[in-house]
C-alpha cells in the first residue's frame, strides 16, 4: 500500500485529492508543523534526508517532490490522468507540471518571505529599512512577475476547461496548491477564470474526500 507522509497545510494536500481521483488504497502518516517556527518536524528526515514534504513510500520505493510523486502515481495507477505523449495536450501537461514549482511557486515564496519581513518584530530603527527593502523587491521584481503570471494563467483558463484541455490531468492537481493558496489569501477577484478553476476542483467529490482525510487545511 502507498503511504503518504502528510504535513498539515502543505503541498501534500493535493496528493490526497490525487489518491481519491485514482481510487487506490493508501495510508496517511500525519505530521504537524512546529507551533513556533511553522517548520516541518525533524521526524520526516527518517523517511527522506532533506526533511521536506510531501514524501510517499510504495513498498521499498521512496519518492519526494510533488511533481515526481504525481507523475509516478499517474503512471503506475491511473494513466487516464495523463494525456498521450507527443500530442498538444501531452506537451501542455509537461509544461504545467514543471511550471507550478519551477516558475509560480518561487515567486509566491518570495512574496511570503518579504511579507514576513515587514510584519516581523524588530528594533524600531531597523524596521523602516527592512520595510523599504521588502517593498522595493516586491515593486521591482516579485510583484510585477506575479501579476504577469496570473494574467497568463487566467488567459489560458479562459479557453481551456482544464490546464490540458477538456480532460482533468495530473497537471491540474499540480497547479491546484499555488492557485488555491492565492485565492484564499488574496481573493484574485480580477482573475475570474482562476477563481472558477479553484471552485470547480474543490467541488469534486474526490477533492472533498481528500480534504476530509487530511484534516486541517487553511486554503480550502
Amino acid at each position: 500500500m502507498v503511504v503518504l507522509h502528510h504535513l498539515n497545510n502543505s503541498r501534500s494536500q493535493r496528493l490526497l485529492w490525487l489518491f481519491e481521483e485514482l481510487n487506490i488504497p493508501y495510508e496517511i502518516k500525519k505530521y504537524q508543523r512546529d507551533s513556533k517556527t511553522e517548520l516541518a518536524p525533524e521526524a520526516i528526515k527518517e523517511v527522506h534526508a532533506l526533511g521536506k514534504f510531501p514524501v510517499i513510500t510504495d513498498g521499498d520505493i521512496t519518492i519526494a517532490e510533488s511533481g515526481a510523486i504525481i507523475e509516478y502515481l499517474v503512471e503506475e495507477y491511473g494513466k487516464n490522468l495523463s494525456p498521450e505523449r507527443g500530442t498538444d495536450a501531452g506537451r501542455s501537461y509537461t509544461y504545467w507540471m514543471h511550471y507550478a514549482e519551477g516558475t509560480l511557486m518561487p515567486l509566491l515564496v518570495i512574496k511570503l518571505i518579504f511579507d514576513k519581513v515587514k510584519s516581523s518584530p524588530m528594533p524600531f530603527f531597523i524596521k523602516p529599512i527592512a520595510k523599504g527593502i521588502a517593498n522595493k523587491v516586491m515593486a521591482a521584481y516579485a510583484g510585477p512577475n506575479i501579476t504577469s503570471n496570473l494574467k497568463f494563467i487566467n488567459q489560458h483558463l479562459a479557453t481551456n476547461e482544464w490546464f490540458c484541455g477538456d480532460q482533468l490531468t495530473g497537471a491540474d492537481i499540480q497547479m491546484s496548491f499555488p492557485l488555491e493558496a492565492m485565492v484564499s489569501q488574496q481573493g484574485l477577484d480580477e482573475y475570474p477564470n482562476i477563481i472558477a478553476f479553484v471552485k470547480k476542483f474543490q467541488a469534486r467529490p474526490a477533492y472533498q474526500k481528500g480534504l476530509k482525510a487530511g484534516g486541517s487545511y487553511d486554503f480550502a
